[in-house]
């Protein structure tokens, strides 16, 4: 049971983190609405917080999860430390270089990622601002993912999953306490987003030395081990991160639409990543080093079983949270954000994108269960060029969506970009899972179709309680915040007792999700 309590513990402490993230989003919303100066946040954290996908938990974790746990099962532990150390030393040297140069050149990455916004656009300048202040985050981030991977490596989930939480109480006490002091309040996000990474960095570093790992910082890129994982790193960069990659396609469009559509994104993509971090992640997350040992051990078929048993908890969950997204986009988001600044326009344009976006849903997390698959073999380049078509797909439907809803002053275009992510991201699971069907790493286990059959049910009687009973309670504008909020636990109940309960009629136990042995 150790996958099944690795993802349970991971996911409990990504609960408590998503709950903190809705406290810093709502207040967010509530203090600063959806202007300019906060769509300007959105593009100046979206941008290092790409970055940190290549240089932190995406790309980089991805090529040097698998060569550290190669290390680990030699049980040569000077190897282990030496490898450790050098790879510290030139990760730090490159996040250090990245976020000077990114600092320098602020102003030019603002313009070409608000490329459609008017030329003297005051956004862009305020975006460039911000853009300064929140670049040394994609430092501090960085080598929190590495002590992160390191602890992960060890079957150490649990720091790691908490070190999410301080972010959002780093900016949340950012908005508190630093907002009235400043003369554009919403540049406070950014210092938040700063120091909330320093604090990661300062929470799981010292937990290294604990499992006897005392890193020291040592620079030496033709050290093998360096070139290794920077080897296995380069073709990781698009597939790791197709999904931020096409968050930015999605911002350079937005800035062709009406200045709130960038914060309207933001706001989908916040409740769009809440199954994805709670589950997707944490499921990837803990199956990586799973895949790398079986791998390592020459066990094929207990890598194929491990990589169907990812597959099919993830669909269990992704399904219904799909589903459930769809269904309850509207009061979700009067729940959760509907407070001061944030109007009721802005509800109904961001749930509008929402239900668009939810469609990806189940293809989002998969990836990140399809994506270790590749990597714990150390085959990067082909999900690489998966991600190359899947950021072309996605480039083409955002054009194909979006330029007739933009041409014809249709406010809701933002949800053009939303719903090509959404299908772009269908598009990049399904090539993943085609290819390794094709290369015969991995096997469906016995009983598929019957699975889906059930949780498809399911998800259908659960879509139509909960929408009988949401037509019921509207309307929930005029609903207080306390009144709101029990409405929503209720409607969250209802679904999920009417999921579980359809699974059970239809023959689904928990003994046929047992997972397999390490």
């Amino acid at each position: 049971m150790k996958l099944l309590r690795s993802s349970l513990v991971f996911s409990g402490f990504t609960l408590l983190s998503r709950i903190a993230g809705f406290v810093r989003d709502a207040l967010q919303g509530a203090l600063f609405g959806t202007g300019a100066a906060t769509s300007a946040f959105v593009v100046a954290y979206r941008i290092p917080n790409y970055l940190r996908r290549i240089f932190a938990e995406g790309s980089f974790a991805s090529a040097f999860v698998p060569v550290l746990s190669e290390l680990k099962e030699k049980g040569d532990q000077v190897a282990l430390q030496d490898f450790l150390d050098h790879v510290a030393g030139a990760l730090l040297a490159a996040v250090v270089l990245i976020t000077g140069l990114g600092m320098l050149a602020a102003p030019l990455i603002a313009r070409l990622f608000l490329i459609f916004a008017g030329k003297d656009s005051p956004q862009v300048d305020l975006t460039a601002e911000m853009l300064r202040i929140t670049f040394p985050y994609l430092t501090f981030i960085s080598m929190t993912a590495l002590a992160g991977a390191v602890l992960n490596s060890f079957r150490q989930f649990g720091l790691p999953a908490f070190a999410p939480v301080l972010h959002n109480l780093g900016v949340i006490a950012g908005m508190l306490l630093l907002a009235p002091l400043l003369a554009i309040p919403a540049k406070a996000l950014a210092w938040g987003v700063t120091v909330a990474g320093l604090l990661q960095m300062l929470l799981l570093w010292p937990a290294m030395r604990r499992l006897g790992l005392r890193t020291k910082l040592r620079l030496n890129l033709q050290h093998e081990g360096v070139r290794r994982v920077f080897r296995l790193m380069l073709p990781t960069i698009f597939s790791s991160s197709v999904a931020q990659i096409n968050l930015l396609v999605g911002t350079m469009f937005a800035s062709l639409l009406v200045v709130q559509a960038q914060s309207w994104l933001y706001f989908s993509d916040r409740l769009i990543e809440f199954p994805l971090g709670l589950f997707g992640v944490a499921i990837g997350t803990v199956i990586l080093p799973h895949l790398s040992r079986q791998h390592a051990a020459e066990d094929m078929a207990g890598y194929a079983a491990a990589l169907d048993w990812g597959m099919r908890c993830v669909l269990l969950v992704a399904l219904p949270a799909a589903v459930g997204l769809a269904v309850l986009a509207e009061p979700l988001v009067l729940t959760l954000f509907r407070y001061g600044q944030f109007t009721a326009e802005d509800a109904r344009m961001t749930a509008i994108s929402i239900q668009a976006m939810s469609i990806g849903v189940p293809a989002f997390m998969l990836s990140k269960v399809l994506l270790p698959a590749f990597y714990a073999r150390q085959d990067t380049r082909t999900p690489m060029r998966i991600a190359i078509r899947t950021v072309l797909a996605n480039v083409l439907l955002t054009i194909a969506l979006v330029t007739p809803l933009w041409h014809y002053q249709v406010l809701a275009a933002h949800a053009g970009i939303a719903l090509a992510t959404a299908l772009a991201g269908v598009l990049n699971a399904w090539w993943l899972w085609r290819r390794l069907r094709a290369l015969g790493w991995y096997q469906p286990q016995p009983g598929w179709p019957l699975f889906l059959l059930r949780v498809l049910a399911s998800c259908a009687l659960m879509a139509a309680s909960v929408w009988w009973l949401r037509e019921s309670l509207a309307p929930w504008l005029l609903y207080t915040w306390s009144w709101r909020l029990l409405g929503l636990l209720v409607l969250v109940s209802v679904g999920a007792m009417c999921f579980a309960a359809a699974l059970w009629l239809t023959g689904l136990r928990p003994r046929m999700l047992r997972e397999p042995s390490a």
